[in-house]
């Protein structure tokens, strides 16, 4: 057996003429692994906190009575975010959106609308203000205790 190349995954009571494979001879290579690793969850909360109080501290917080309007029409929005100086902000509403501010801010361009279950660190400081509702303040009021 000196010339006979080595054979991998052959049945050990086979002749050396007759090679069958495995099925269990198959490359991990195809199994996809995932390293990700999730923060506790106190350590999301104190980076949503820091933010918040960042946001607070430098004069990119704005706080309104509520996010409606009558009709979904763009143009009326943009006019009111004028009027505020808003050009590149993240709002957040509380629980439910209301459709017609959504819809007519969904085309202004820099300005995100989310509800209070989407706030995250990463929008808030992305954005130059944050403008909160008043049912989104009561929210992470009730989050944070």
């Amino acid at each position: 057996m000196s010339g006979a190349p080595a054979r991998r995954c052959t049945s050990r009571r086979a002749p050396a003429a007759r090679v069958t494979v495995r099925p269990g001879c198959r490359s991990s290579a195809a199994v996809v692994r995932s390293h990700a690793t999730d923060l506790p969850k106190k350590v999301r909360a104190l980076a949503l906190r820091h933010a918040l109080s960042a946001k607070a501290k430098d004069g990119g917080l704005i706080v309104i009575e509520s996010a409606k309007l009558e009709a979904a029409k763009t143009k009326a929005l943009v006019g009111h975010f004028s009027g505020l100086g808003l050009t590149n902000a993240l709002i957040i509403d509380g629980a439910e959106l209301h459709n017609g501010f959504a819809t007519a801010a969904r085309n202004i361009p820099n300005i995100d609308v989310l509800p209070i279950q989407g706030i995250n660190v990463y929008d808030i400081l992305r954005r130059q203000k944050l403008v909160l509702t008043r049912a989104a303040i009561d929210a992470l009021e009730a989050r944070f205790k």
